[in-house]
């Protein structure tokens, strides 16, 4: 007896669940136009809803812009040499300023009283006018800068990169008698 309350308590319910979907489906054709026409109106505007963005899957994919993997081409440039008693540092920008590429002679690999060599200057500049070649660059104005044994062979090492030099400027900071020199250096 107790087998047969729950057999008619199951078809009660599957009954009902057989009857609330016809008017499921009686609602969702007017929901549809609904849509449709929310959509047409939008469409018509060419502005995209808070509704069309947060949705899945119904708005477009935004165009993502594709980044080069080297950065910009930068055809001009200035080579800026600063050759101290101690190291070499080659720094290549654009006319504004924004650092393509650079090198000194510890990054070459160098140690010690090495770095102040004329060899390591040949090679960090050669090094940083590779990387600079390779985005796009081939003229540089150079701006030397101190009073080591790298200025001029950092110049050579430029050119011998594959780079054309349109100007060669020392920009040496001279003092004019403004403030106390420093002690004189003893070798």
């Amino acid at each position: 007896m107790a087998e047969e309350k729950e057999k008619q308590e199951e078809a009660q319910v599957a009954d009902a669940a057989v009857a609330a979907v016809p008017e499921k489906q009686a609602t969702a054709p007017a929901e549809e136009a609904e849509k449709q026409e929310t959509a047409a109106a939008d469409s018509a505007s060419g502005q995209p809803t808070a509704k069309d963005i947060l949705s899945e899957g119904s708005a477009p994919a935004a165009v993502q812009q594709k980044r080069s993997r080297h950065g910009r081409h930068v055809p001009v440039g200035v080579a800026h040499i600063k050759a101290t008693f101690n190291n070499t540092l080659v720094s290549i920008t654009d006319p504004r300023g924004a650092v393509i590429s650079w090198s000194s002679a510890g990054r070459a690999g160098f140690k010690g009283s090495r770095k102040s060599t004329a060899f390591a200057a040949t090679l960090v500049a050669q090094e940083a006018a590779r990387a600079a070649v390779t985005k796009g660059m081939h003229e540089v104005e150079v701006e030397v800068q101190g009073a080591g044994a790298g200025r001029e062979s950092a110049i050579r090492g430029i050119q011998s990169a594959g780079m054309a030099i349109s100007v060669i400027r020392d920009v040496t900071p001279i003092a004019h008698n403004g403030c106390r020199a420093r002690k004189r250096r003893r070798v």
